[in-house]
């Protein structure tokens, strides 16, 4: 089994609801990587016999870290219109909530489409070399990197850099074809955008997470276990919290995700 599905997996419990289990090989600072807990809570409603339609969005608040072990995981359509449908997701621990989330689905329709956020021109990954992250945390060795722009790491003159942006080629690690919960995932890969700005890191977290899935399953399928081009920015940092804006496409150039972050810091 691909280390992401292992650690999506979750069971059916008798009294309702889902038992999942944090995962060491997607470990963070503290707590898991906030991708995989963002995909766990979507495979809770992929999972319901009741689900309509594909994942359009979703809304996840990182209320308190995941203690390492078991969770339950409960979610609840709190509406079903005719082509679409709303969820409540809870993932708790002894009895106390951890994350929430919303997730929105839909029935999708073949409709006029147009990318107005077109991918930036750069390097095939093919000609950009993987990136040796420093950070010790064990979710980076879950995904291939390869930086474009904006690699983690101070400045050689400690000073502020004037621009936040990070651009990269990523994948999962092995490499596995692309679904609503991957690309979920795939949307938290970068680092807070305060590192890059303050040329240092610092505290920091991401205390709630959207992400819009532009992709429908026919282009997801397309996708398949290539590259996708990332690329995140912070648009205002103050008083603790900053935004942190991002896009992923695939590598023939489609916007498959957009995805907007609150992260706290301090400094």
């Amino acid at each position: 089994m691909h280390p992401f599905d292992a650690a999506i997996a979750l069971a059916a419990r008798p009294e309702g609801g889902w038992l999942g289990h944090t995962s060491t090989a997607y470990g963070n600072m503290v707590g898991p990587f906030g991708g995989i807990t963002a995909a766990q809570a979507l495979q809770t409603v992929m999972l319901d016999a009741s689900r309509q339609g594909e994942p359009v969005a979703l809304t996840v608040n990182f209320c308190a870290p995941l203690d390492a072990g078991e969770f339950v995981a409960t979610a609840r359509a709190v509406r079903t219109n005719r082509s679409t449908q709303h969820w409540i997701v809870e993932l708790q621990q002894q009895g106390q909530t951890c994350v929430s989330a919303t997730v929105f689905t839909a029935l999708r329709r073949q409709t006029w489409a147009v990318d107005e956020h077109p991918p930036p021109p750069v390097q095939p990954p093919q000609a950009v070399p993987p990136a040796r992250m420093p950070a010790p945390v064990a979710w980076i060795d879950r995904y291939e990197m390869r930086f474009l722009e904006g690699a983690l790491g101070g400045a050689a003159d400690g000073a502020e850099r004037p621009s936040s942006r990070t651009r990269l080629w990523v994948r999962d690690a092995p490499p596995r074809p692309l679904d609503a919960t991957s690309l979920v995932a795939l949307a938290d890969v970068f680092y807070p955008r305060i590192f890059r700005r303050r040329a240092r890191m610092v505290p920091a977290g991401t205390v709630s997470m959207t992400v819009h899935l532009h992709a429908d399953a026919p282009a997801l399928a397309a996708a398949g276990e290539g590259w996708l081009l990332a690329q995140a920015q912070a648009q205002g940092f103050r008083s603790g919290y900053f935004d942190q804006s991002a896009q992923l496409w695939s590598e023939s150039g489609v916007l498959l995700a957009t995805s907007l972050q609150t992260v706290y810091y301090k400094d």
